[in-house]
């Protein structure tokens, strides 16, 4: 199995990584795509211990909308410095995540459009997926991809927890749909129905440790661990066995962030 999202290059992993490394190898989790936040020097620095405890995880890098702000005097540093941060680190192997967020505002809209633009075209430039956090920011999300995109764009959409219109949507610009946790929440039977429904061939599963634990966690740290539950409940929900989702999603993941070409 593989974590496509997580954080565990952050501060809640830094006093316990190598047993969380364990635990999610003896759960039979063989590697994770780890997010790093480009304007984070610590974060940054921390992928190194990351990848000393877990050679097989690899990398993206971006700036996140809610920190998109910072880059407000400038946009385009934010995605000089993503590309800065990919020239240092050979395991990376996407851009993100990267998108809108309209929920909480901490940046100002037109800032975050602006941060968006430049870390897509960044992308389109390296021949390099995009991990997309897009919330209650879904219209201008696709169109941003639309416009930016020229066809040519690939990425997955990042904890994906929509019904299936929102599903529809997002498999209509060829990307991918990243099932969380949430998938085992008892209120989330439309996400279920969605998840049941998409094509199998681009579905990827995550954590997004160290949020939305699944169920039995829910409440507690989550951790790389626990997309076996998530696996377990696609599982179920696709008529399949736990194996078979596993498989699929391992190989969906090769296909997205696939080595680096440049």
């Amino acid at each position: 199995m593989t974590d496509s999202h997580c954080h565990i290059a952050g501060k809640e992993f830094a006093g316990d990584l190598d047993a969380v490394v364990e635990r999610a190898r003896a759960a039979g989790v063989s590697r994770a795509l780890v997010i790093l936040a480009a304007e984070d020097d610590a974060e940054i620095a921390r992928a190194a211990t990351v990848l000393a405890a877990w050679p097989e995880c690899r990398f993206s890098v971006g700036v996140h909308p809610h920190h998109a702000r910072v880059f407000e005097s400038n946009p385009q540093a934010a995605a000089d410095t993503v590309a800065a941060r990919l020239d240092a680190l050979p395991a990376a192997r996407a851009i993100g995540e990267i998108g809108l967020d309209y929920h909480y505002d901490f940046s100002p809209r037109s800032v975050q459009h602006d941060v968006f633009r430049v870390q897509i075209r960044l992308a389109l430039e390296r021949d390099l997926p995009i991990v997309i956090h897009t919330r209650e920011a879904e219209d201008d999300t696709l169109r941003i991809i639309r416009e930016e995109g020229q066809g040519r764009l690939r990425g997955v959409f990042h904890c994906f927890t929509g019904d299936q219109a929102a599903a529809d949507r997002a498999l209509a610009t060829g990307f991918f749909l990243s099932i969380p946790g949430v998938a085992t929440f008892p209120k989330a039977e439309t996400l279920r129905q969605a998840a049941a429904a998409a094509p199998g061939d681009r579905l990827l599963v995550e954590t997004d440790s160290p949020y939305l634990a699944p169920i039995p966690y829910r409440g507690k740290r989550n951790e790389p661990a626990y997309v076996a539950k998530v696996v377990e409940q696609l599982a179920a929900v696709r008529g399949v066995t736990a194996g078979e989702i596993g498989a699929q999603t391992d190989h969906n993941f090769d296909r997205l962030f696939r080595p680096r070409r440049r």
